[in-house]
């Protein structure tokens, strides 16, 4: 029985797959099946069609049957079956065989969901963990989405599978809602917006995952790293280089290279070293700490760099600058005592809060903060001493509650090696991203053997802080630029000004102003008078230039220039001083 409405709502899509599965197999008994769970905001099928062919057109004959099996409001029953009983009921499924192979090898119970009728009938049973609503009536409203490929376990060496999506709603305003959602997404799409704005491209010749980023995308990820920087060398972060491949036993020592071996990208040089290209940089940052004895006197150490790293990562996962292949991360270690966390940490949600707010994230209802400790219940999954734990999550709640933040306690959301803090901020859709994070780990200093001198003269094993401001720039990226739709704030927009000369005498007095915009660091082109007035003030619309400005007779006359701000009809006519202040303000 799911309960909680969040548990509800999960368990409306779970059974809604299951509805969707039931009405696939009465359209086509033969189809065998893979997996099935929800998602966060739907759920998805994998299906084996053999010789059917299956399209999106075939949506409505399938969610006819959908709407048929929601009205005849099925029961849903959980019960526990042998292994005997499984295999007789799938063994014509080697999908479903596999699994139940795996779970027999686990020890692991094998649980079917029934649909039962009124008569007490099974009339659809499939192999599931659960969870699912108690009847079929109580899935609500509706919609299957796109049809895709997906390997069978997400292995590109195994059985491409047929992939069906869909999205289920308590109610049809709620659906609505929701393609109302996606319409304004689809527009705000970064890939679309990128192309139309000239920020990044991508090439057959390179490969896909590996983003091409023109002049203005450059300026745009540079300004933000830039931000960055400026912000967090006030707080004492100073800046390291690392190379780009490391000897594989870096990540042998660290704890990373069994779970990950198959994601990295490996190098043969001339000799027999086995190299990889680095998905990560906190193990090469412990390298730089090592590299010379330390004090309690040299703690905190604050180290700071922005990269690329590289994941070898499945074709099928690949999505514009939210998923690539190879992709600069914003990080930052801080190396310190234990009772130097709480400052450490606070520093960081400094520097946190002064980018975001700069951006304009950082207000009531943009974010909120997740508190992420150990699971009490499984407390043996987790590295390092209790004392440590219970210390360091004590003080993390202190950071949230001293700094205001808008922070819940969440139990089990912990890495192994230690607690953190999460940020996820909800953009102008009010679509949640996790961006940025404090995480505090035990693990890594252990493993590498990094200590320093403490006051009596004997070694002590410091705390290591990782955090990120802005995470990858490349999916950062992707967030702000649908954010904002392509229209960036003053500070922001690699193009800050059109200055538009009302016919060819006007040109010389655009240029000069462009030259003085220009000694205050602005970002002004002239467009030439080719074409008439009103088309470069649309051109300047469609590029979501922040300011177009226009130089006529009165304007060169005058000092003065007339301003249209994007997205705004009425015009605003300002001295050119006060012009270049504003300008020169939008750092």
């Amino acid at each position: 029985m799911c309960a909680p409405q969040a548990e509800y709502e999960l368990c409306r899509r779970h059974t809604a797959s299951h509805v969707m599965s039931m009405a696939v197999k009465m359209l086509h008994p033969e189809v065998t099946m893979g997996v099935g769970p929800w998602t966060e905001t739907g759920f998805y099928q994998d299906y084996d069609l053999g010789e059917v062919k299956l399209s999106d057109k075939d949506f409505k004959k399938i969610e006819k049957k959908m709407r048929w099996i929601v009205n005849k409001d099925f029961a849903v029953v959980r019960r526990t079956v042998p292994a005997a009983e499984a295999r007789e009921k799938f063994g014509h499924d080697p999908y479903k065989m596999e699994l139940i192979a795996d779970l027999v090898a686990k020890d692991a119970e094998l649980t079917f969901y029934d649909f039962v009728n009124e008569a007490g009938e099974a009339v659809y049973s499939d192999l599931c963990a659960g969870p699912h609503l108690e009847r079929t009536g109580e899935v609500g409203t509706f919609k299957l989405m796109k049809i895709a490929g997906a390997y069978w376990r997400g292995d590109a060496d195994r059985e491409m599978l047929t992939r069906l999506y869909g999205v289920a709603f308590a109610t049809k305003e709620d659906l609505g809602a929701y393609l109302t959602l996606l319409e304004e997404a689809a527009k705000r799409d970064h890939r679309k917006l990128g192309k139309e704005l000239d920020l990044f491209c991508f090439s057959e010749i390179v490969g896909s995952g590996l983003p091409l980023f023109t002049p203005k995308g450059t300026f745009l990820r540079e300004k933000i790293a830039g931000t960055i920087k400026e912000i967090q060398e006030r707080y004492g972060f100073t800046a390291v280089h690392i190379p780009h491949i490391t000897k594989k036993d870096l990540y042998e020592t660290s704890g990373h290279w069994q779970k990950y071996q198959d994601d990295l990208f490996h190098v043969k040089g001339k000799g027999q070293t086995e190299f990889v290209m680095k998905p990560m940089n906190c193990p090469h940052h412990t390298q730089i700490y090592a590299s010379r004895p330390r004090s309690y006197r040299d703690l905190p150490l604050r180290l700071a760099e922005t990269t690329m790293c590289y994941r070898d990562e499945q074709p099928g996962e690949l999505l514009g600058l939210s998923r690539v292949r190879g992709f600069t991360q914003d990080d930052g270690h801080t190396f310190c005592r234990m009772d130097q966390v709480k400052a450490e940490v606070t520093i960081v949600v400094n520097i946190i809060r002064e980018f975001y707010t700069k951006l304009g994230m950082f207000g009531e209802g943009q974010y909120r903060v997740s508190l992420s400790v150990r699971d009490s219940e499984n407390l043996q999954k987790y590295l390092g001493l209790d004392a440590n734990w219970d210390r360091a999550e004590q003080m993390l709640q202190e950071v949230a509650e001293e700094q205001g933040l808008n922070y819940e306690r969440i139990e089990g959301e912990a890495a192994f090696y230690g607690p953190k803090l999460d940020f996820l901020f909800r953009d102008a859709i009010g679509r949640e991203w996790q961006l940025a994070t404090a995480q505090l780990d035990f693990v890594m200093p252990e493993r590498f053997g990094l200590a320093y001198i403490n006051e009596q003269g004997e070694k002590e094993q410091p705390v290591m802080i990782h955090r990120a401001i802005a995470g990858s720039l490349e999916r950062f990226m992707s967030v702000i630029i649908e954010h904002f739709a392509g229209a960036f704030p003053l500070w922001l927009s690699p193009v800050q000004a059109h200055i538009c000369p009302v016919v060819d005498r006007h040109v010389e007095a655009a240029y000069d102003l462009r030259d003085a915009l220009k000694t205050v660091g602005g970002r002004a082109e002239v467009i030439d008078p080719s074409d008439t007035l009103g088309k470069r003030l649309r051109n300047a619309q469609t590029q979501k230039v922040p300011l177009t400005l226009i130089v006529g007779d009165s304007e060169v006359a005058d000092g003065t220039v007339t301003v249209r701000k994007y997205g705004e009809k009425q015009d605003e006519t300002v001295t050119q001083a006060t012009l270049v202040e504003m300008i020169a303000g939008a750092k």
